[in-house]
């Protein structure tokens, strides 16, 4: 494909408009068709100032455009899994954001289906992965240079809660995002998920225990540990701490200088993951881009996103529970074998 590769952007809430405007502005190779909402008056909005974009209602009136090379689906998780058929059918490239769907059941659908094609066309959006520290970290993992990883520890604190926000998204929107990066670290299948809750914070809502501890294992034995804390206050800051055979590697948490002067000492905490991923995300953006325009996918799978809502599923029942709890997976198809 010689010319921008089309893309129609099916959702236009805060990570649709965010989508858009890095097509539209920071991503090379790329061009936004359309923008999809089932507000039109959202579509329309988000579609101001992109020339060439037509602001729809209905996927369908996108993906029968011949001007659609792609779509990008940034509608909320219960959404997602039409869509992605939809595409699909179309066998187009397709960038989802996480989750692939909102259970193992569907997102395994989803994942038969596009092996029906014979090739892999849905990237699912695990940004993280693409965060300078986070590709460092891996490559340092991967060369064999500190022996073998032994552990993982993250730690993942969000300033505040918004409305309905409950325990079982604790793991579904937040942890969802640790168990990809144990997975995409340590190069294996995390086969067991336990939950442990203590003392509560009382900026959480009632109902909710904050913090929570999450304790997974790898296929190896890789031992990793999650500090969710979600109503944080001080603001957003995500950390790993990777323990290997001969030696100690520290990422994320710090932003920016550190500064001393006037009798005082720090730096900068972040107010959100937008701020605190926004390079992640163009990276991303262009990887998948570059990708589609030779007809692969440049980063994770529909079998990341399924074994991601796989881990999430026994999170939520070791969250409920309290025991430890198996991670349940299809054998891995061919597919996704490489």
């Amino acid at each position: 494909m010689s010319r921008n590769l089309s893309v129609a952007v099916i959702g236009a809430g805060r990570m649709g408009v965010d989508h858009i405007q890095r097509l539209a502005r920071r991503t090379h190779g790329a061009e936004v068709s359309a923008v999809v909402d089932i507000d039109p008056a959202r579509a329309a909005a988000a579609a101001v100032g992109i020339p060439g974009a037509a602001a729809l209602a209905d996927i369908r009136a996108a993906l029968e455009d011949p001007r659609t090379d792609a779509v990008l689906i940034a509608t909320p998780g219960f959404l997602h899994e039409d869509a992605l058929h939809a595409a699909l059918a179309r066998d187009i490239p397709i960038l989802c954001e996480k989750p692939l769907t909102p259970d193992s059941v569907s997102a395994w659908r989803v994942l038969q289906a596009e092996e029906k094609l014979g090739r892999k066309r849905i990237q699912v959006g695990f940004m993280r992965r693409y965060d300078a520290e986070y590709a460092h970290l891996a490559e340092l993992i991967r060369s064999g240079e500190l022996g073998e990883l032994l552990m993982l520890h993250h730690q993942h604190r969000n300033p505040a809660t918004p409305p309905g926000f409950s325990n079982e998204m604790l793991i579904n929107d937040s942890v969802v995002h640790e168990f990809d990066a144990v997975r995409f670290f340590s190069a294996e299948e995390i086969t067991s998920v336990r939950v442990r809750s203590g003392k509560t914070t009382r900026n959480a809502p009632a109902g909710m225990s904050d913090p929570q501890q999450v304790l997974m294992e790898t296929t190896s034995g890789v031992l990793a540990d999650v500090e969710i804390y979600v109503n944080a206050q001080y603001g957003y800051e995500v950390g790993t701490q990777a323990v290997f055979e001969q030696g100690v590697v520290r990422i994320g948490n710090d932003a920016g200088p550190y500064l001393s002067a006037r009798g005082r000492w720090g730096g900068t905490v972040l107010p959100g993951f937008a701020e605190r991923f926004s390079a992640a995300y163009d990276r991303e953006i262009q990887s998948w881009v570059d990708a589609a325009l030779q007809g692969d996918i440049g980063g994770p799978s529909a079998w990341d996103g399924y074994a991601a809502a796989a881990c999430c599923e026994a999170g939520v029942e070791a969250q409920k529970t309290g025991r430890t709890v198996a991670v349940e997976l299809h054998e891995k198809p061919l597919l996704y074998q490489s």
